[in-house]
């Protein structure tokens, strides 16, 4: 049974990688914009032309066949459009002639040629098509490389409306066998392949191509309809063919470049090494920076930051408890206290000695004596305090509200020994610290009695460590 085949084109399109850049800067020298207004334009018109050679191979009839090398001739026109640097379509006439069979049909059938079945076979044929190009190259090309390139590899694939006229030469001379019109729904046939495309110029490029054709129609080769013995001879479905063409590539416009041969990155690379010699070259503070903070004076609110001290967005030097004390300056960072006692807070007494407030901030979780890894720069601070010193001291613990007394009592005494114990495992004399446990009794926050009245920030301070002189 005649065989009928539909072949999909192929449609693959990969966009091209097109980028905008733009800066925009307050400085002592302007600097230029990259957008797509500024983008280089390139060619995507072009036609191509070319003839080659088919090779009916798949087939009852072959071009190789019994020691003989039939050829025939083909020829192909198309009007090209890239639709990016890596994708295009072809509009493509082809136009030619296989030769096949056990000799040529310019030559004289031997005796007996049709009764042994060796005929000879040529088909004239006219083809439309639309092919899919993708640059393969361009696909796939370093990103890296800026360098111009002359070689690209393309591959093609597509489908069209096939006619042809196949004749059949035996002893008894030469007859055509099959007529198939153009533009009927089974004389539908595809091809696909790959060219190696050279650049000769910006405006001329050669190719050699390979494509193997589907005809879809076992009656190709010229051996009669599908009842005849010709056609039985082998199992073909249909008769395929390869056609190797040279070819050359006339690419149109104005522009200087064919969008097919530059890399799509290449501009964007070249922009963006431009801007990043312009960006070296700027001067970030317009009015300067005085105080040096890092803030430009146009924008900072305190312009004689004292040197050293940590800033916020807008240059002013950070205060974290909000006491009038900056963290420059405070010695008591996360407790606010008066200005007279460096930021530290007071108790019924009066002033509170840098002896008392050296361990304070040592927090724990809750119901834990375990010392938390960031309390050891507190403590690091508190063993160079006591051995510059010549008094003896006592590590006193407290807990939050929760729990009882008795339990709480406990938990202080732990939390205070373990102090003692880190303090004398890094060069502090025993005999100059004791341990106080203050269970509940000593609350930092005494509104947090019970607990439930404070939020946890403040039931995390009362779970402390701290140390008085004796």
């Amino acid at each position: 049974m005649k065989s009928k085949l539909t072949v999909l084109s192929l449609a693959l399109m990969c966009p091209a990688v097109m980028f905008s850049q733009q800066m925009t800067q307050t400085t002592s020298a302007p600097i230029e914009t990259t957008s797509m207004d500024t983008m280089p334009s390139y060619n995507s018109w072009s036609i191509s032309f070319g003839g080659g050679v088919p090779l009916m191979q798949n087939a009852d009839l072959r071009s190789i066949q019994s020691g003989n090398k039939l050829v025939g001739y083909s020829a192909y026109f198309s009007i090209d459009k890239a639709l990016s640097h890596t994708f295009g379509l072809k509009l493509q006439y082809d136009r030619g002639e296989t030769r096949q069979g056990y000799f040529n049909t310019k030559d004289a059938a031997p005796v007996n040629a049709a009764a042994n079945l060796q005929v000879a076979g040529r088909t004239q044929y006219d083809a439309i098509s639309l092919l899919g190009d993708i640059n393969l190259s361009n696909l796939l090309r370093r990103v890296d490389r800026n360098s111009d390139y002359r070689w690209a590899i393309h591959g093609y694939a597509g489908a069209g409306v096939l006619a042809y006229r196949a004749y059949q030469k035996d002893e008894f001379g030469q007859r055509m066998m099959t007529e198939k019109k153009p533009f009927k729904f089974n004389s539908l046939f595809g091809q696909a392949g790959a060219g190696l495309k050279y650049k000769i110029s910006n405006r001329m490029d050669i190719e050699g191509r390979l494509m193997y054709v589907v005809s879809g129609d076992e009656e190709f080769d010229g051996g009669g309809d599908q009842y005849s013995a010709v056609n039985r001879i082998s199992s073909h479905t249909s008769d395929n063919f390869f056609n190797a063409t040279l070819g050359l590539t006339v690419n149109l416009g104005k522009n200087t470049n064919h969008v097919m041969w530059v890399d799509p990155l290449k501009d964007i690379y070249k922009n963006m090494s431009e801007l990043e010699a312009k960006v070296d070259n700027i001067q970030l503070c317009k009015s300067g920076d005085g105080d040096n903070d890092g803030v430009c004076d146009d924008w900072d609110r305190q312009l004689d930051t004292p040197a050293g001290a940590r800033v916020d967005g807008a240059g002013v030097a950070l205060d974290v408890d909000m006491d009038g004390v900056i963290d420059l300056n405070d010695k008591c960072v996360t407790v606010p206290g008066p200005v007279e006692n460096n930021g530290c807070p007071t108790n019924n007494n009066g002033m509170v000695s840098v002896g008392e407030t050296q361990l304070d901030g040592i927090e724990f979780d809750l119901n834990s004596d375990r010392i938390l890894p960031n309390s050891n720069p507190i403590l690091n601070s508190a063993i160079g305090y006591i051995n510059s010193s010549n008094g003896s001291y006592t590590v006193v613990g407290a807990t939050d509200a929760r729990g009882t007394e008795a339990y709480n009592q406990n938990l202080s005494e732990r939390r205070a020994n373990n102090v003692k114990q880190y303090l004398i495992n890094n060069g502090v004399q025993s005999s100059r610290i004791d341990i106080q446990g203050n269970g509940k009794n000593d609350l930092k926050y005494p509104e947090c009695d019970p607990a439930s009245k404070c939020p946890e920030w403040k039931n995390k301070a009362n779970r402390r460590v701290y140390f008085k002189a004796k």
